[in-house]
């Protein structure tokens, strides 16, 4: 698995590798406390998204994240941003999430082409042979739109994480799997052909 960063690029979104320079833009959009809700963590500030930025790309530096902003390619303007975390090369497993999209941009094809890319770029160029998403128990929009990209739903995690509230979260864990992803880009494919969202 050689991960480095890379630009992943559809018709409707462009991912484009997070840099400190982005911070105007993710702020112009993601100071939103709706997006932070149900989220392990917060930047409802331009100081916390300065936080975020810089946890993010040191994550990437010690090899465990690979960070994105995503773009609207009509507008050519940064709609949100999502990452691979917690790489497992030897294992050949990496998480999708971090996920937020704004608003605005929430049940468009933004956040299924991106997914499709992120999966086909683990499976097709990287060669993995899992890929996790997780969400919080409590996040039934989240929840769905895992569910229609075509992952299974494996189980809860009880009393997993300690989000910026001070709830504690179970999570829900979900996985496509090597085997399963020829079925999974098929009926993606299809989804974007249609038009159809994954959601959020």
């Amino acid at each position: 698995m050689n991960i480095e960063p890379v630009i992943l690029e559809g018709n409707a979104v462009r991912l484009e590798p997070l840099r400190r320079d982005h911070h105007q833009a993710l702020c112009a959009v993601g100071l939103d406390p709706a997006l932070w809700r149900l989220n392990p963590t917060q930047a409802l500030s331009p100081e916390q998204m300065t936080d975020q930025i810089e946890e993010l790309l040191a994550a990437q530096a010690a090899g465990t994240d690979l960070p994105f902003v995503t773009v609207e390619r009509a507008s050519n303007s940064v709609v949100g941003a999502t990452r691979y975390m917690n790489i497992d090369r030897p294992n050949k497993r990496v998480e999708i999430g971090g996920t937020w999209i704004a608003r605005p941009w929430q049940r468009t094809a933004i956040n299924t082409e991106a997914k499709y890319l992120m999966l086909r770029h683990a499976f097709e160029t990287w060669g993995c042979i899992r890929v996790e998403l997780k969400t919080d128990a409590l996040n039934e929009q989240s929840r769905a739109a895992i569910l229609r990209i075509g992952a299974r739903e494996e189980g809860i995690l009880r009393r997993h994480l300690i989000t910026w509230t001070g709830r504690v979260r179970d999570t829900v864990y979900f996985s496509v799997l090597d085997d399963e992803w020829p079925r999974v880009k098929a009926e993606l494919e299809h989804k974007m052909r249609r038009g159809t969202n994954i959601g959020s």
